[in-house]
């Protein structure tokens, strides 16, 4: 396996003004050595990171970026709030920076008050934590990363990359109760929606590559935000709107394992511009269509919109050109927020992207929802991708042009040295071979959506069989609903997924508020015309 056939080169990334590149000293736009772990549910990775955080002493680094933070929202039981987790390490002496997107109003559903609560009370231990609002009029910080670096120990260090939020609703686990924790979301996920997700832990000289990602960001020169009326508010609160210096970047940890990981990243080009990006940078989207030219047997995905026609064309060109190609997907059943100015949108650019993977691949196209042993349905927010058993990601960005071009994304791609020694072993049949991490994450994804027991998965080995035994699963439990839930439940948690349709004066309306707000192109009009990224 060549790693540059699947992996992005410095120049077809496109961006010579990161340091993500540069940084290494054979010019290679990736590391190897690595240990790649994915964490599969927000209730493993909060386990892990809350024992890993405590474990820090004075002079290690903690480093943060996200969407949304809930300072009350606990790591594993009480006294583990997150707020008051972080500021426990700030007071032993550890440096603590943050940096979380500064978000819109809560009354629409957003979380700055929450933001900022959080950052109070890791200042006033002493960390720091900057609201970024650095980005286009309506788009947002969506990279979710923490950075441990251990001062006089690198092998200690690691880097969780992902979707999960350090936030209500995220702490859930295979059962799929929900969250005792519970943020608000569409009626149909009831009062404790349960919640699928994926964050991978990194260990290895790609720590090293993370936070380089924090640093570009932390180090930009330009403000905060550009809005008189935050800034005004800032004054008014006395609010930290100045970066300190961070101390020297720690030497990358040694070499551990067997996994080449190169970052992706999303950011979109501004006015004021990103000095680590002046052009901006598509590096999720050109990492995607260069493996999805690789594709051969199977695409699987899990994501929380896959709603954008534009993105799913690249998806339906590799289906095109390869006839024994097949994709399965995992979805939510139901839009996040219910209304016709929220939910209808996401219904709407959903059905769109359906009807282009379906024209293009008919019945090797399958794409369902979860729910849990309740009958509730499962908001899926992971977003992986696996390609041929071979090429894997886990990260922030979803599979619509928003997070390919407009928001701040990372996506953490990772190949495996260690070839999958069952059959097939080759199913991409390009001499790649199956590798035993994105192989065994499928796998794992797959037991829990089956209702399998663990090495119960023989006959999902085969991409075929695979998409057979996630059709018939689905069918039973359809017929199960169908007539009435009388008698025993099937295994399987899959449902068939299928966007209502819409009225007529529903997508007339929800058209423009689709482009507009919910999926927006933050591609220059010269790509914009090309369809290039």
């Amino acid at each position: 396996m060549r790693v540059h056939d699947w992996f992005l080169t410095a120049d077809e990334r496109g961006n010579p003004a990161g340091r993500i590149d540069s940084r290494h000293g054979d010019g290679a736009a990736w590391s190897t050595g690595n240990a790649v772990r994915p964490l599969v549910h927000g209730a493993a990775y909060f386990t892990d990171l809350l024992t890993r955080v405590r474990g820090l002493r004075a002079g290690d680094l903690l480093l943060f970026t996200d969407w949304r933070g809930d300072p009350d929202e606990r790591l594993d039981g009480p006294g583990t709030e997150v707020a008051g987790v972080f500021a426990d390490a700030a007071r032993r002496g550890v440096v603590v920076k943050g940096l979380i997107w500064r978000s819109h109003w809560d009354r629409l559903r957003f979380s700055a008050e929450e933001n900022r609560q959080l950052g109070e009370e890791i200042e006033a231990a002493g960390g720091e934590y900057l609201r970024d609002m650095r980005i286009p009029p309506g788009g947002s910080h969506h990279q979710k990363l923490v950075v441990l670096r251990h001062r006089g120990d690198p092998r200690r260090d690691i880097a969780y990359v992902g979707g999960i939020d350090l936030c209500r609703t995220r702490r859930d686990d295979a059962a799929h109760d929900g969250d005792p924790q519970a943020a608000p979301m569409a009626a149909a996920y009831g009062p404790r929606p349960p919640w699928h997700d994926v964050q991978a832990a990194i260990q290895g000289p790609a720590v090293g590559d993370v936070e380089a990602v924090f640093r570009e960001r932390w180090d930009d020169p330009q403000p905060l935000t550009r809005n008189p009326v935050h800034r005004l508010a800032d004054l008014l609160r006395h609010d930290d709107t100045r970066a300190d210096p961070l101390p020297p970047q720690f030497p990358d940890p040694p070499p551990c394992g067997p996994h080449a990981v190169q970052l992706l990243r999303t950011y979109p080009r501004r006015r004021s511009r990103y000095a680590f990006a002046p052009r901006g940078e598509h590096s999720v989207a050109r990492g995607y269509l260069k493996a999805l030219r690789r594709a051969r047997s199977l695409i699987y995905i899990e994501d929380q919109y896959l709603w954008s026609p534009q993105v799913a064309e690249c998806f339906a060109e590799a289906l095109r050109a390869r006839p024994e190609l097949l994709m399965v997907g995992v979805l939510p059943l139901h839009p996040d927020q219910d209304g016709l100015l929220a939910g209808t949108p996401q219904v709407l650019g959903r059905r769109q992207a359906l009807e282009v993977l379906k024209e293009a691949g008919g019945d090797r196209v399958a794409v369902y929802g979860v729910e849990n042993h309740a009958g509730t349905p499962v908001y899926v927010h992971a977003k992986v991708c696996i390609v041929d058993d071979t090429w894997m990601t886990v990260g922030s960005d979803n599979f619509n042009r928003r997070s390919w071009t407009y928001d701040s994304e990372l996506t953490c791609a990772v190949l495996d040295e260690t070839p999958d020694g069952r059959e097939p072993r080759d199913p991409g049949g390009l001499g790649d071979g199956a590798r035993r991490l994105p192989r065994g994450l499928r796998l794992t994804l797959a037991r829990e959506h089956l209702d399998r027991a663990g090495g119960d998965d023989r006959d999902l080995l085969d991409p075929r069989s695979f998409f057979d035994a996630y059709a018939a699963a689905a069918a039973a439990l359809e017929d199960w609903h169908a007539a009435g839930r009388r008698g025993p439940r099937p295994p399987g948690r899959l449902r068939l997924h299928e966007p209502a349709p819409l009225p007529p004066w529903a997508v007339a309306l929800a058209t423009p508020i689709y482009r507009l707000l919910c999926d927006p192109d933050g591609r220059p009009r010269a790509m914009r015309r090309t369809g290039a990224y």
